[in-house]
């Protein structure tokens, strides 16, 4: 069976509240892709209760949209894909490494992956992404070209080429942190293309692996037009869009699955500690 036969675009654009034309144009990248990043949370609950993430398009719909959860980037993107084939687009995905807090953009796998979307009538393609967990994280999508600097939904980003040894030019987004007025790398990657059977050895992987962060304490992010929320372990912060951050420890677990349906907006599974 096809994936859009087991998709409900219908029921994904109401999930999300995006009420715009249905065609693949420019508009209709930008309005889907920040309707879903304002929309759909980040989070690894499955991952934390030993369950692998399924990235089956019928499974994503019960989860996602039907179950009102949210998922990562594996999940979130995977989603984003099929809304965009459906609504016409050409997507090929593309896996990155995260640089954000690395050493150096080669110290880290490929745990990350991102889209990469033809729009008729554009120059060159752009990078949609609405699974990167961070308050860096793209709201809009980008064109791939390496310079400009844009200004999205209260975010400013640009695309850099960074040397390598490697055969393939090497890309890196940059968010600009206001407070510090520097730019930030969040990941690293090539154009080399992937393909499904590719993100699930990847979700695999992240989720079962015992480094992996996913697989050893809660970590959610919600965006909102006013601010960024996460829960990284037991410690809740919230980011206004001035770059002013706030946070407290959450010290009981009543008070960390309170924090995860009010803030969050999604019900922690039974039987799921989120303090350990």
């Amino acid at each position: 069976m096809a994936d859009t036969e087991q998709y409900d675009l219908d029921a994904y654009l109401d999930r999300i509240g995006w009420q715009g034309e249905r065609r693949a144009c420019l508009d209709t990248l930008r309005g889907v892709h920040l309707a879903h990043a304002l929309s759909l949370p980040f989070e690894n609950l499955d991952p934390l209760r030993g369950s692998v993430p399924s990235l089956a398009p019928a499974d994503l719909m019960a989860k996602m949209v039907h179950g009102r959860r949210g998922g990562y980037c594996y999940e979130h993107n995977t989603l984003l894909r099929l809304a965009l084939e459906a609504l016409g687009f050409r997507v090929t995905p593309l896996a990155g490494r995260v640089v954000l807090g690395a050493e150096s953009p080669d110290s880290r796998p490929r745990t990350h992956t991102m889209l990469q979307v033809e729009v008729a009538g554009e120059a060159g393609p752009y990078l949609a992404d609405v699974g990167f967990g961070a308050p860096g994280a793209l709201l809009l999508p980008v064109p791939l070209a390496p310079g400009a600097e844009y200004e999205g939904a209260g975010r400013r980003h640009r695309l850099a080429r960074l040397e390598h040894e490697g055969p393939l030019e090497l890309w890196e987004l940059q968010a600009y942190d206001r407070r510090g007025g520097v730019w930030t790398g969040q990941y690293a990657f090539t154009r080399e293309p992937f393909t499904a059977v590719d993100l699930d050895v990847f979700n695999w992987f992240v989720a079962t692996h015992p480094r992996s962060p996913f697989t050893r304490r809660p970590y959610l992010q919600r965006t909102t037009a006013e601010r960024h929320l996460a829960l990284d372990g037991d410690r809740f912060t919230q980011t206004l869009a001035d770059g002013t951050v706030t946070g407290r420890t959450l010290t009981r677990e009543e008070e960390a699955r309170r924090v995860v349906t009010e803030e969050f907006g999604i019900e922690v599974p039974e039987g799921l500690a989120l303090l350990g």
